[in-house]
C-alpha cells in the first residue's frame, strides 16, 4: 500500500460531526448520545434559531464531505474560531481552486452554495451549544490521537487503520495517496468515512471508559445487543468464510437492503463485522467477519462479572 497514514486532532471536525447528526439525525438511534440529545437541545435552543438549523436537513447530505475537506484543507490542529471566521472571509475563488481536485465534478456554483449556506448556520451551532462542549472533548480527543501516533511506528498503516476503527480494511484503491484518521466523540461507536479522487478520511470512535463500575461495560452492552438477534447471527455464520458484499446478502438472504444496513450497522458497532473498502467506492463495501471482536465477548463478560 503506497498511501501515507496522517492521524489529525482538531475540534473542527467535531463541529461539524455534531451539527450533522442534530441536523439529520443521521444514526442517531445507534450513537451513544442518543435520541434525547437532541430532544435536549430542541428545548434549550430558542426556537427560531432551531428552525434556521434545521433547514440544513434539506439540504444534500454530501456536503458534509466537502466541509471536512475544507477542516482537513487548513491543516492539522486547526481552531473553530479560525476555520469559521476563514469559511466566511475567504474568497469562492481560492475555495474552490483549493477544493476541486478532490471532487470529480464539483463546480463553483456548488462551492458558493456550500459556503454561503452553512457559514452562518455553523456559525450559529458554535454559540448555541459547541462552545460549552468544546473544552470537555478536546482532552479526549488528543489523548487518543496520541496513543494511536505512538503506534504508528509499530504497526504496519492498514493494521493501525483495522485496529483504531475496530474494522475498517482499506484494500487496493488507486491514485489513493493520502488517508487521515480522526478520533471522534460525538460519531461514537460508528465509523464514518470519505472518500476523495486522492484521499479518504476516517473517523473513529474514541473509547470513554463507564464512570460506574457497578454498570456494565458499553462494549459488553453493544456485544451482547448485536448477538441477541437470531438474523444477526446468521449473518455473522454467512460471511464468516468469505467478504460478502450487501448484493450477495440480498440475494442469498432474501433480506431487503434497508433491513440489512439496520443489522450491519448494529454488528459494526459490536466490533464483530470487518467492513472492507475498495477502488468501488462508498456504498459498495465488503463485509467479513472481524475474529478479534467476537473474542471480546468473553473478555468484557469475565471483567464484569468478575470469573
Amino acid at each position: 500500500m503506497s498511501y501515507e497514514l496522517k492521524i489529525d486532532v482538531s475540534p473542527v471536525y467535531e463541529l461539524l460531526d455534531s451539527f450533522m447528526i442534530y441536523v439529520t439525525g443521521k444514526w442517531i438511534s445507534n450513537l451513544d448520545i442518543g435520541p434525547d440529545w437532541v430532544r435536549d437541545l430542541d428545548g434549550r435552543i430558542p426556537p427560531q434559531q432551531v428552525s434556521a438549523l434545521k433547514q440544513a436537513a434539506e439540504w444534500p447530505f454530501t456536503d458534509y464531505d466537502v466541509l471536512y475537506a475544507w477542516a482537513y484543507n487548513r491543516g492539522p490542529g486547526s481552531k473553530v474560531l479560525q476555520f469559521l471566521d476563514e469559511l466566511e472571509s475567504s474568497s469562492l475563488e481560492e475555495r474552490f481552486e483549493r477544493l476541486s481536485p478532490l471532487f470529480p465534478d464539483f463546480t463553483i456554483e456548488e462551492c458558493k452554495r456550500i459556503k454561503d449556506s452553512y457559514a452562518p448556520l455553523l456559525r450559529l451551532w458554535y454559540d448555541q451549544y459547541f462552545r460549552h462542549v468544546e473544552q470537555k472533548i478536546l482532552p479526549l480527543l488528543i489523548e487518543d490521537a496520541s496513543e494511536k501516533k505512538l503506534l504508528e511506528s509499530k504497526m504496519d498503516p492498514g493494521a493501525l487503520i483495522e485496529y483504531a476503527s475496530g474494522g475498517v480494511v482499506v484494500g487496493d484503491i488507486p491514485d489513493l495517496q493520502t488517508i487521515v484518521l480522526l478520533p471522534t466523540v460525538h460519531n461514537r461507536p460508528i465509523n464514518t468515512y470519505c472518500f476523495y479522487n486522492t484521499l479518504m478520511i476516517i473517523q473513529y470512535p474514541v473509547d470513554v471508559p463507564s464512570e460506574d463500575e457497578d454498570e456494565p461495560p458499553t462494549v459488553l452492552l453493544r456485544l451482547t445487543k448485536a448477538l441477541s438477534d437470531p438474523t444477526r447471527l446468521r449473518l455473522l455464520r454467512y460471511v464468516a468464510n468469505e467478504p460478502k458484499t450487501i448484493w450477495d446478502m440480498q440475494s442469498d438472504l432474501s433480506q431487503s437492503s434497508e433491513m440489512l444496513m439496520h443489522h450491519l450497522l448494529i454488528l459494526r458497532v459490536a466490533g464483530l463485522l470487518r467492513v472492507h473498502l475498495g477502488s468501488e467506492g462508498e456504498g459498495n463495501e465488503r463485509f467479513s467477519i472481524r475474529a478479534d471482536g467476537a473474542s471480546d465477548l468473553q473478555m468484557f463478560l469475565e471483567s464484569y462479572i468478575r470469573l
